[in-house]
């Protein structure tokens, strides 16, 4: 088993890894993102770190678009009337294409600003977005619940890898709600 453990924020504490995916030598600095004067943010991550979160992102636009009936999707159009099937049936046809088309928009802007040193404000909340997207279907896929406590992952369990995208998504998830809270 792992001895880190690392707030979600939002879901369960997880376990993961021994080193984790993003940690900071120095716990005051940011190593994502950083405010600079002019109001842009400059983007901190390595290569590899943005390689993963583009296959991540692409795996999550193929599913989103290929397989839009796949049952991890479904935190992403809750049902809005669950009290009345037809209602609902309307809002999801009526309010799902927007949907799709605002998280298809934050999932290619943080692909297409990947290799950029800078992001704007408006990049930077995009990539909350997206973020926040994947970590929806992976704790769906997990059944991560709020009311959950610490969860402590078994280094040969079959669920290790999603454990470990969920902690990976929000750890870059914090920082980036770090930086624009700066």
């Amino acid at each position: 088993m792992s001895s880190v453990s690392t707030s979600t924020g939002c879901g369960r504490r997880c376990s993961t890894t021994s080193e984790g995916w993003l940690r900071p030598v120095n716990l005051r600095r940011n190593p994502v993102a950083r405010r600079n004067s002019d109001g842009s943010y400059r983007l901190l991550l390595n290569k590899q770190i943005r390689s993963a979160l583009d296959g991540l992102l692409g795996e999550l636009e193929d599913l989103l678009f290929s397989e839009p009936d796949d049952p991890s999707l479904a935190r992403l159009h809750p049902t809005a009337y669950t009290d009345d099937p037809d209602r609902d049936a309307e809002y999801q046809l009526l309010a799902g294409d927007e949907l799709r088309s605002k998280r298809r928009q934050a999932i290619d802007t943080v692909r297409s600003s990947l290799a950029a040193d800078e992001l704007t404000e408006a990049q930077m909340w995009a990539w909350l977005q997206a973020l926040n997207s994947l970590r929806l279907v992976v704790g769906t896929r997990l059944d991560v619940d709020d009311d959950d406590g610490p969860v402590e992952v078994e280094a040969d369990s079959p669920d290790r890898g999603l454990w470990e995208i969920y902690e990976f998504s929000t750890q870059i998830q914090g920082y980036l709600v770090r930086a624009l809270d700066s």
